[in-house]
């Protein structure tokens, strides 16, 4: 099983990327997916989740109206959109699919907002 993030780099304040998880060796159609992140010094923190159902929920609070997290399953894929990036958003961003028999993470992504 392998999950590869990828669209992480160098982005000045104020700026977009959007980073993708693509798996394989496993269904995402039934997995709960999420992304994290590990910000130098700091431990790994949940920014958002979403459903099998396709019900998404950005659940760190500094990054409601800026994050947005989608799937596609038929891509076997997950997505996050962050727009308005700040310098404090510099972090490692990890995937993770949860499954009722499974707990997989990607290696991680790493994300710099600087100018």
């Amino acid at each position: 099983v392998q999950l590869v993030e990828s669209g992480g780099g160098l982005v000045a304040p104020g700026g977009s990327l959007r980073l993708s998880c693509v798996a394989s060796g496993v269904t995402f159609a039934v997995a709960a997916l999420s992304w994290h992140r590990q910000a130098p010094g700091k431990g790994r923190e949940l920014v958002a989740r979403i459903g099998w159902g396709g019900d998404a929920i950005t659940e760190m609070e500094s990054a409601k109206g800026r994050f947005t997290i989608s799937r596609d399953n038929t891509k076997n894929a997950v997505y996050l959109q962050m727009n308005d990036l700040k310098p404090e958003d510099t972090a490692v961003y990890y995937c993770r699919a949860l499954g009722l028999d499974f707990d997989y993470w990607g290696k991680g992504t790493l994300v710099t907002i600087s100018s």
